[in-house]
């Protein structure tokens, strides 16, 4: 028995199948704002989409790949040479199947880029409706490997040196103990110590370097007195040979009470100081203040400006200070400190600047919001 007005279909899945998709219908999202290359092709195989990225990744422009077929408008090779929708044959392959994986494919002339497909059925087994195709340019890939083989690299070389030493005076010291001077003995000793603290502290860069690129950083807030910081820093600089009239440490009262991680703060004074001591010339000139703070929502924040008076950092070079590896002379390290200093001072909600000094020397200047921890806010 049947109501008027009401549907007698049977329940089940074909009662709340959705309908047919059509390819080119409006979603409501342009396409030319996707980040991604986004081709679709109609159940005839013709192109009835083609974004603007799509236009970049390819150089095909859209007016010249719509109502072209699949394989002419995008004409794709593998690697070996191969012509890819005739391999892969999305609308009469098998009906089972409904992507393609992300892979490295050919465009003419030999540019590589990143193709993954999916093929949309009315129903499962059915035929194909539509084929939606995203390309994505291989270059920030590339950039991202070439940046972790530089790390190895990097890190293999300024491994060598000090595990050579380690290895070479113990093995000494195992051999020939009896030959050797009390004297020499502790030599070879601190030296071996001065090594594998470098490999430690190579090592705990690498870390920091993994958790800022993962975003898994972790800050743990307590009350930090800055000035006291920075005043510890450069105590041990003079204990360590530097002269006292070196330093210059202005400190503008009164600080706002200053919340963050200790141990990180820290090892952002640790970098800026050893930059400014290795690398400039002069006085080394620490002002901490009061400042407008970064964060919004809130009235202040701490700046700590660390100068120099060498020859400073070339205009050119600005915009790469803050990247890995780079490096402001030839007087060693692994070029990865500064890199490690933005993403501690930013992990704060903090930002850090470069500049030229009044002296002609660098300026780095950080700002770190006053902030509280979470169970005081």
């Amino acid at each position: 028995m049947s109501v008027a007005g009401t549907s007698t279909a049977p329940e089940g899945r074909d009662a709340r199948r959705a309908p047919a998709p059509r390819c080119g219908d409006d979603t409501g999202v342009d396409p030319d704002q996707l980040p991604d290359g986004l081709v679709v092709a109609d159940e005839s195989g013709r192109v009835v989409r083609f974004n603007a990225a799509a236009e970049r990744v390819t150089a095909v422009r859209a007016a010249e790949a719509l109502g072209r077929t699949l394989e002419k408008a995008l004409p794709l090779e593998d690697l070996e040479g191969r012509r890819w929708w005739q391999l892969t044959d999305p609308y009469g392959g098998l009906a089972i199947r409904n992507r393609q994986p992300e892979r490295n494919l050919l465009l003419p002339g030999g540019r590589e880029v990143l193709v993954s497909a999916r093929y949309v059925r009315a129903e499962p087994l059915g035929p194909v409706r539509c084929v939606v195709v995203s390309l994505r340019d291989t270059e920030a890939r590339r950039r991202t490997e070439r940046s972790h083989a530089e790390l190895i690299a990097t890190v293999a070389h300024e491994l060598r040196s000090p595990l050579t030493s380690v290895k070479g005076f113990t093995a000494t010291l195992l051999a020939k103990w009896e030959r050797f001077t009390d004297d020499q003995k502790r030599l070879m000793l601190e030296t071996v110590d001065a090594d594998a603290d470098r490999v430690t502290r190579l090592i705990a860069e690498l870390l920091d370097i993994s958790r800022i690129d993962s975003g898994r950083l972790e800050v743990r807030r307590q009350p930090v007195d800055i000035g006291a910081a920075v005043g510890r820093h450069i105590q041990a600089y003079v204990a360590s040979g530097q002269p006292a009239d070196r330093f210059l440490l202005r400190i503008e009262q009164p600080l706002p009470a200053l919340w963050a991680d200790p141990d990180k703060v820290d090892q952002v004074l640790s970098n800026l100081l050893e930059n400014a001591v290795r690398h400039g010339e002069g006085t080394v000139t620490i002002d901490v203040t009061p400042s407008a703070s970064p964060r919004e929502g809130e009235e202040t924040g701490t700046s700590v400006t660390v100068s120099d008076e060498g020859p400073g950092i070339p205009e050119e070079s600005m915009n790469r200070v803050f990247t890995r590896f780079w490096r402001g002379s030839k007087r060693g390290g692994t070029g990865l400190g500064l890199y490690i200093v933005k993403g501690i001072v930013e992990a704060h909600g903090g930002v850090i600047t470069v500049g030229r000094a009044a002296g002609g020397g660098a300026e780095f200047r950080f700002t770190l919001p006053v902030s509280t921890p979470a169970y005081l806010a």
